[in-house]
């Protein structure tokens, strides 16, 4: 009856909604965003040629989803940034993942078992962002419930949000990279996971948010730690939407696939249509061979 007691789910959900994220758990939500930086074409040589800039990258990586709701709910985008020690633990992260000596750092931290701890630790972090942005939303709007699903999901998902911004500042332009085109599943699950949020916020889940939080924070990290452990870049979410969508918004027309494919197969551009063949273009002799039969015809 002890152990009954002691592992009962509204406790340890109390118990775990209380826990600090700061510093361990941003520490892990640090390391993961800096680590998928690195991964990015032209972070590494971006870092060598303009420190600064690769800095302000990495910044926008670890609080870009901060800076985008504040901009949203009409608050100074720079006000996370009165937090030091959050700011110097990520610029640590920054300084030792791109100038570690002998790259021991970033090695460390890529060996897969780490690097899934620290997925986990980061998934962790995602949910009380989503969490607090519905109630940050909340207490500024208090009926505004499309409001508190766009400023929860922002804040589990503004990182990418921000991707096309980030990417400028490493001199890369990719457009049909926008999140909102093509939604990953931190993204999607940002998204839900704000409107269960809202409807807890609103009294129409019967759930307590300690409970909400402990629940979706296991659901996350067991689905991003098998994804990160596979290589999988697939969607828990995929068979339902499978079967949701063609009824609530209609099945993909025909040929859209093929098309798709083709607009960004290669990088965005059209392929040309097939050219007809064409016969093989005559050697030099041969048109010196026929400019004197002609001259010789003429003469004659």
């Amino acid at each position: 009856m002890d152990l009954v007691g002691a592992l009962d789910v509204g406790d340890l959900a109390a118990a775990f909604a209380r826990l600090p994220v700061f510093p361990v758990f941003d520490l892990g939500y640090f390391v993961v965003s800096i680590l998928y930086l690195k991964y990015e074409k032209g972070a590494v040589e971006l870092s060598r040629q303009s420190p600064f800039a690769s800095w302000v990258c990495a910044m926008l990586y670890c609080f870009g989803s901060y800076i985008l709701a504040d901009l949203l709910l009409g608050e100074a985008p720079v006000d996370y940034f009165s937090n030091n020690a959050s700011v110097l633990l990520a610029t640590a992260v920054w300084y030792l993942t791109f100038y570690c000596p002998l790259n021991i750092f970033y090695k460390c931290v890529s060996f897969l078992p780490v690097k899934l701890v620290f997925v986990a630790m980061k998934e962790v972090v995602r949910v009380r962002k989503i969490a607090a942005g519905v109630h940050h939303a909340h207490h500024q709007y208090h009926n505004g419930w499309l409001i508190m699903v766009i400023v929860g999901f922002v804040k589990g998902s503004g990182v990418a949000l921000m991707s096309n911004f980030e990417q400028l500042l490493r001199g890369i332009w990719k457009p049909e990279t926008n999140e909102l085109l093509h939604m990953t599943f931190p993204s999607k699950a940002s998204l839900y996971g704000a409107l269960l949020f809202t409807l807890q916020q609103a009294h129409w889940l019967p759930v307590s948010k300690a409970t909400l939080i402990f629940f979706f924070t296991l659901f996350m990290i067991v689905c991003k730690v098998f994804m990160t452990a596979t290589h999988s870049h697939g969607s828990p979410f995929a068979p339902f939407e499978g079967v949701v969508c063609p009824i609530l918004f209609g099945s993909v027309p025909s040929g859209h696939h093929d098309d798709h494919h083709h607009h960004h197969g290669g990088g965005g551009h059209e392929m040309p249509p097939p050219q007809p063949p064409q016969l093989p273009a005559k050697s030099r002799e041969e048109l010196n061979e026929g400019t004197r039969k002609r001259k010789a015809k003429k003469a004659e």
